[in-house]
């Protein structure tokens, strides 16, 4: 099992653009997003869960999940939330086992963006944050996502606030819009895990 770095943040916060840049120096991701679409496609064990318990309205005419549709749903409603959560975290967590055992690298970047909400930081060796305000988490999720102010702050509110995150954190990489230091931030963290990488083995 490598050494594994858990990057974090709420939405908005850039993570992709973060984890993309650790990809371009080689370091391999293990995606909690990727993985939660992979298990729900269509004809999975939870796909047809999840299409019995919400009915055909939540499904495209294409036939496969419509998680915007989804996502409204359990972010006004908490049971449903907790049902679907119970549902599918077990799925993605021995998804994620079975990735993280597979590779070969020093250490992993694992993206995921409940760390906090869900409890699981001390499956990773360290945790980075990557951090911005709660401003530009709105204004960079209404351009990207095509929602609502209402949703957003929804999300926003089902989320860990910032201080609360920062607290777990080993590591801070904050994620300004037109921050040009951030191929650099990177790479001086991407050295600092092959260190630490080391020692622990």
């Amino acid at each position: 099992m490598p050494y594994i770095v858990a990057l974090t943040g709420g939405i908005g916060s850039g993570k992709t653009t973060v984890a993309n840049e650790f990809a371009k120096l080689g370091v391999p991701l293990v995606d909690a997003d990727v993985i939660a679409r992979q298990v729900v496609e269509p004809n999975t064990t939870a796909f047809k869960a999840i299409k019995s318990h919400f009915g055909e309205e939540i499904i495209l005419p294409t036939g496969s999940l419509d998680r915007k549709k989804l996502r409204e749903v359990i972010f006004s409603n908490p049971d449903e939330k907790k049902w679907l959560n119970a549902l599918l975290h077990p799925l993605i967590q021995q998804e994620t086992q079975k990735q993280l055992q597979q590779l070969k690298y020093p250490y992993v970047l694992w993206v995921v963006p409940l760390l906090i909400e869900n409890n699981i930081q001390h499956l990773a060796n360290r945790v980075l944050v990557v951090d911005v305000t709660r401003k530009e988490q709105i204004e960079r999720t209404l351009k990207r996502d095509n929602t609502n102010l209402k949703q957003i702050t929804n999300i926003l509110n089902a989320q860990v606030n910032r201080e609360t995150r920062l607290s777990y954190a080993d590591d801070i990489i904050t994620n300004h819009t037109n921050d040009i230091n951030l191929a650099h931030k990177v790479a001086m963290l991407h050295n600092q895990y092959l260190t630490l990488a080391k020692i622990k083995y």
